[in-house]
């Protein structure tokens, strides 16, 4: 069937994306006041800041909307190996700093940029891309799983020496459903999941910190003060936002009790703030952007368009909900940021930036 262009991004998926931005930065705003107890203008500084990055957003949005899909297919590999280089001045010592026991950051003077953020959405577009390429062929080892393989060292080398394990598992989850719809074998597919079993016990056996993690996650009373504080904090704020919450601003556990308020904590203070009913909605809009973004997906011009979209609905929908049910102690904690709510510029440009490209697949219809 030929396909059509529409000067039109889908309504329904614009929407989406909309409420969420919005809604995120006035939970955003409502979790930083916590930064008043303790210093005003650090409140001032991150409030300008998560502003700036907002609108940087926006405008990052507009501008991949208006990129040709075709030479974003044909740049994909060069892409990527721009997100590798950029990681890679990671380890240069002038230009990284080390923060939250890690060095995942860029020094761009007042500024900095983390890149792994870069580096997931350039896998996406790569991995859509190969897809494309390879075509039937991608259901064999040598063009299927194989490559995936290759990539996860790659990435696992470059992640885990930034002690960035979130990521990596998000990217490589990502990768995984991305070729199961592509038509991967099974076989391949539990292959996959196993090496990503083995990484995942290697990872919590050798670093310290995630064993903490997960010791926590079976036992979080048995240091309440200590490992176990955040996730304790965390479930005292969503049970005290009840049925329908403290009201907007009122979060008392975002005033010096409760870590990170406006970052991995967010989704606790917003729990805190709107309530059972509040988060539902929350999670609702979050389910209803990956139904828009699912559809765009199904109904793109090519097989690269298809898996750009639903690669990046698997990565916002993963990554999001990972930190929720952290919050919630369903899962041991992550470090992963909380997409479009979360303080943290360089995750809410890329977020906005990736969800520009899906906009203009949007307007590539069968």
């Amino acid at each position: 069937m030929a396909s059509r262009v529409t000067s039109k991004i889908d309504g329904f998926f614009l929407t989406m994306v909309s409420l969420l931005t919005i809604s995120g930065f006035v939970i955003f705003l409502s979790a930083s006041l916590g930064l008043l107890a303790q210093n005003s203008a650090s409140f001032g500084t991150m409030a300008v800041k998560q502003a700036i990055s907002l609108i940087l957003g926006i405008i990052a949005f507009y501008v991949f909307s208006k990129l040709d899909q075709a030479w974003i297919r044909r740049s994909a590999l060069f892409i990527f190996l721009g997100a590798l280089a950029i990681n890679l001045l990671l380890f240069v010592p002038q230009l990284s700093f080390y923060h939250g026991g890690a060095s995942r950051w860029l020094s761009l003077g007042s500024l900095s940029f983390q890149p792994s953020e870069l580096l997931k959405i350039a896998f996406i577009i790569y991995l859509a891309a190969w897809i494309y390429f390879a075509k039937d062929k991608i259901k064999t080892f040598r063009y299927g799983l194989l490559p995936y393989i290759v990539l996860m060292i790659v990435l696992g080398i470059l992640l885990l020496v930034q002690s960035d394990t979130d990521t990596l598992l998000i990217i490589a989850g990502t990768g995984v459903v991305m070729l199961f719809i592509a038509g991967v074998p099974i076989k391949h597919i539990v292959v996959a999941f196993l090496l990503m079993a083995v990484l995942v016990v290697g990872v919590v056996y050798m670093r310290p910190y995630a064993l903490r993690r997960v010791q926590t996650f079976f036992n979080r009373a048995n240091d309440t003060q200590g490992a176990g504080y955040q996730i304790n904090q965390s479930l005292i704020a969503i049970g005290s936002g009840q049925i329908s919450g403290r009201g907007f601003g009122q979060s008392i556990q975002k005033f010096g009790y409760l870590p990170q308020p406006t970052d991995d904590s967010i989704f606790a203070v917003a729990a805190e703030e709107f309530g059972f009913i509040g988060s539902v909605i929350l999670i609702i809009m979050y389910l209803l952007f990956a139904t828009s973004i699912f559809r765009i997906g199904t109904r793109a011009a090519d097989s690269f368009g298809a898996f750009v979209a639903i690669g990046v609905g698997i990565l916002i929908i993963t990554e999001s909900f990972v930190n929720m049910a952290a919050m919630l102690g369903l899962i041991p904690l992550s470090g992963v940021p909380l997409l479009f709510i979360s303080h943290g510029g360089t995750a809410l440009i890329i977020t906005l930036a990736a969800t520009g490209i899906v906009a203009n697949i949007s307007k590539h219809r069968k």
